[in-house]
């Protein structure tokens, strides 16, 4: 029928145009689905041409760059990027006492100790105390020992010996060993040993040869050489005598522990004097 009208056929409708198929049209040259191919023009660079180009391949994503760093503010400053940098730097450890007082107990008040340390600086003090009481323990435990030379020993051979005062066993034993030609007391030649302890209050007397006598040099108190009687200084009495006898091998045998004195008349006793 003249008045029916004929229906419209739709256009077919052109797909997008993909990445490969327009790669494949670029190398290739053909025209692409739904575009007109035209050809360069005269004297055209190719490399201009959109499709005559090659598309490179796709290439992975960059990787994100780390934030960069706050910088101060340096309003008013005269910087430079050196100076810039180095701010940021310095900038940067900023706020890290923030993040250590925030670890940091709520009820610790303390400005330089946190509760932890007060607790290891306590139990430190109670520890060095407690080692402390023991040793004082201990020590009281194990009294003081002197450790004295023997009150009895050999002084060798009479022939050893000459005339006068000898200071060998002074240092060791604390005894002068004297031969004389007369004893006071005795009246006859031999030896006496006498203590190096002088009568007074107990100091070391010195022995002068060039005067003849014992000096002591604390109060100057004096004894004669050829017997031991004090004669000047605060000294009350003479000094001691040890006793002295024959030992069975023929050494002269001292023996400290056994001592006389001139006032009480003990220098008469046949050991306190060796008579040879």
């Amino acid at each position: 029928m003249a008045d029916e009208k004929t229906p419209e056929t739709p256009a077919p409708k052109i797909a997008p145009q993909t990445g490969e198929a327009t790669a494949a049209a670029a190398t290739t040259g053909s025209p692409v689905a739904g575009q007109k191919a035209s050809a360069p023009a005269t004297g055209a660079n190719p490399a201009a041409t959109p499709h005559a180009t090659t598309t490179p391949a796709a290439r992975p994503a960059p990787a994100p760059r780390p934030p960069a760093a706050p910088l101060p503010d340096l309003a008013g400053k005269t910087t430079s990027p050196a100076s810039v940098g180095g701010a940021a730097a310095k900038a940067a450890p900023a706020a890290r006492p923030a993040v250590a007082a925030a670890t940091r107990d709520p009820d610790d008040t303390s400005p330089l100790l946190t509760r932890r340390a007060w607790m290891g600086v306590a139990w430190g003090a109670f520890s060095a105390a407690s080692a402390a009481a023991l040793a004082a323990t201990g020590r009281f435990m194990f009294p003081n020992v002197l450790n004295e030379p023997p009150q009895q020993f050999k002084a060798g051979f009479p022939t050893e010996y000459g005339a006068g005062v000898d200071e060998r066993w002074k240092e060791k034993f604390g005894v002068w060993i004297v031969r004389t030609p007369n004893d006071v007391v005795q009246r006859s030649s031999g030896f006496f040993a006498l203590l190096v302890t002088c009568t007074h209050l107990g100091c070391t007397p010195n022995y002068l040869s060039a005067e003849g006598k014992f000096k002591c040099p604390c109060h100057g108190s004096g004894f004669r050489a050829e017997s031991g009687i004090n004669f000047e200084g605060p000294a009350p009495r003479p000094l001691e005598r040890a006793r002295i006898v024959l030992a069975d091998d023929g050494q002269l045998l001292i023996d400290k522990a056994r001592k006389f004195q001139y006032e009480l008349g003990q220098w008469a006793d046949p050991e306190a004097f060796l008579k040879i």
